[in-house]
């Protein structure tokens, strides 16, 4: 389904304009403060229910980093009503899928089910809840996983380290200074009663968003979504301290040495605003026009016009508080990193001197709705935006408006951007280098 929907869509885009349905949605709260959204979508006979918790890597102790990842691995171990080992044989076994992800701002958890299996659904995610078990078995077992997960994608994996090395330099006092997930050393040193208190503390229903997505029957879903998640206790009221950055004046200077590549990579980033922001979705637009495809500025030059560099590349990392606009480039033959951030710089110049063409203008346009259209495409798609709408956007009807503000942006407005933020002394150069023999001996 979500493939015929995305062909569509290109078929649309082809015509010059894209329609795309208005996401219909039904919002409430529950008296515990746990805010629920439906979405019926009757094209195809599957339910997807849905879980967000406010909290990621941001709200972590700095002596215990790492542990809203873990409580992604870690609550899927068991409740006191289904036994451990058993949560993924219950969803296979019923004909479903299961995942779940964090972030520095939030924790995702979904099922996807046949939609005769709503109700089993829920009462899995009021489980999680509700009856969660975190003993010392769950946290050892957990432990190792983290661990292996970390060796794989982060330790042993090239450029593994680059977004924990940009966080760490870019960021003084704020949370989002520490890699998401987090610190083995903090994890082998909390007790089990930091984890159970992190849980009771984020875990609870206010701090919580319900999606149900797909087929199903609204009244029949608010009686169970009443009955198994109305009857869960509100939490005490998280409270977050506003942490502020002083803004960056010259440019920072770092090195990292990474073990397991062979070729530098020059990275340049830049600190920037909240998701949030009109200027964060004016980025997006300048990283898609800087690097996305063949056809884009940095690679049409640099690797296809030039050849001095492998891949190159921007891209907007925004985030509920701040964000970061980082680009990076992957020298060929015998240029230097410092020859090839001249060349990335060279074109950040002309976009905060000269107005984009037209042309390209018209074609991030057709990107941006495209990408719209696309993100809506399936049903897990609306269901992860809608709750990612309400709850760090505070706004869930931008499911259908963000579009609107992306269809506002100016060249005028691209150009002020790259002359706001784009700038060299408001940005961390890394040279992230091989390991040299001396620091092998």
């Amino acid at each position: 389904m979500k493939k015929s929907l995305m062909a569509l869509s290109s078929v649309l885009m082809l015509g010059g304009t894209v329609s795309a349905q208005k996401v219909e949605f039904e919002h409430y709260t529950l008296n515990n403060g746990m805010h629920v959204i439906l979405h019926q979508d009757n094209s195809a006979p599957v339910v997807i229910t849905s879980v967000m918790y406010h909290v990621g890597a941001k709200d972590e102790n700095p002596e215990r980093t790492g542990f809203a990842h873990f409580f992604e691995h870690l609550l899927f171990e068991g409740t006191q009503n289904i036994g451990r080992g058993e949560w993924f044989k219950i969803v296979t076994g019923n004909g479903g899928t299961n995942n779940a992800n964090t972030s520095d701002d939030r924790t995702y958890y979904y099922e996807i089910f046949p939609s005769n299996n709503l109700e089993l659904g829920l009462w899995m995610e009021s489980e999680r809840l509700l009856h969660p078990v975190i003993n010392q078995i769950g946290v050892d077992t957990q432990n190792e996983v983290v661990k292996e997960e970390k060796r794989l994608r982060v330790d042993n994996q090239p450029y593994g380290n680059l977004i924990g090395e940009v966080k760490k330099n870019m960021f003084v006092n704020h949370p989002y200074r520490w890699a998401t997930i987090g610190s083995m050393e903090h994890l082998d040193a909390a007790t089990l009663e930091e984890f159970q208190a992190f849980n009771k503390k984020y875990y609870v229903p206010n701090n919580a968003t319900l999606v149900v997505a797909g087929q199903f029957d609204p009244a029949q879903a608010k009686a169970w979504i009443d009955k198994y998640f109305g009857v869960i206790p509100r939490g005490e009221a998280v409270t977050r301290q506003k942490i502020e950055e002083a803004p960056i004046t010259q440019t920072i200077k770092a090195r990292f040495e990474d073990p397991n590549i062979q070729i530098p990579m020059v990275v340049a980033s830049y600190r920037t605003p909240s998701m949030k922001t009109k200027d964060a979705r004016v980025l997006d637009m300048i990283s898609t026009l800087l690097s996305d495809g063949k056809s884009s500025r940095l690679y049409k030059k640099l690797v296809d016009d030039k050849k001095m560099a492998l891949q190159v590349g921007a891209f907007s990392f925004s985030q509920e508080d701040y964000g970061m606009y980082i680009l990076y480039g992957l020298p060929m033959g015998g240029t230097t990193p410092e020859t090839l951030m001249s060349e990335i710089d060279e074109e950040i110049v002309k976009l905060q001197t000269d107005l984009i063409s037209e042309k390209e203008f018209q074609k991030l346009q057709n990107i941006y709705e495209n990408q719209y259209v696309n993100s809506n495409a399936s049903v897990e798609g609306i269901a992860g935006n809608l709750a990612t709408f309400h709850m760090l956007y505070g706004d869930v009807n931008l499911i259908n408006t963000e579009i609107d503000i992306y269809r506002s942006i100016t060249r005028e407005e691209i150009r002020e951007a790259a002359k706001k933020f784009l700038n060299p002394n408001q940005r961390l150069l890394l040279d992230y280098a091989p390991k040299s023999d001396k620091a092998q001996n």
